[in-house]
């Protein structure tokens, strides 16, 4: 399968100068742990927020949350995919960089999905994949996101 066929779209996303608290709000507002980060002047994806990040911010600088801007917690270099890429490719990349959400754009650099570690799981286990395969795949790729940094 492809990053088109396994998104979910379509994508949630908010500026990179907004507040903390309008990107947990538009996170809780869609069910979601992680937003696309755009520049309003072109929409292209400079960046991708989680839940986490939101938490820690507003842990290690000690300020309410609609005192921090987005831009002050974002991971700033984002690991993206295209509508193309495979869902081996996506498991590769979640992995290499221990992440659990990639963020699909388009031609311009537009964010319009995103494919999260669930929509990986659900895929492993279809009717018409080797589901021993899927699962063993998807295991080893969750066993590298959640190993330990150094």
């Amino acid at each position: 399968m492809i990053a088109r066929d396994l998104m979910t779209q379509p994508v949630v996303a908010c500026d990179v100068n907004e507040t903390l608290a309008r990107a947990a709000t538009l996170m809780w507002d869609h069910d979601c742990g992680a937003i696309a980060v755009t520049r309003g002047d072109d929409g292209r994806l400079v960046g991708v927020i989680t839940d986490r990040d939101i938490c820690m911010a507003a842990l290690t600088q000690g300020r309410r949350l609609d005192e921090i801007l987005v831009n002050a917690a974002m991971a700033h270099e984002p690991i993206a995919a295209s509508p193309e890429t495979t869902s081996d490719e996506l498991e590769r990349m979640m992995a290499d960089n221990q992440i659990r959400r990639v963020p699909v754009i388009d031609e311009r650099g537009a964010p319009i999905g995103m494919v999260s570690l669930a929509d990986l799981a659900l895929e492993s286990v279809q009717p018409d994949t080797n589901i021993r395969h899927g699962v063993a795949k998807l295991a080893h790729t969750l066993a590298a996101i959640e190993r330990p940094r150094a």
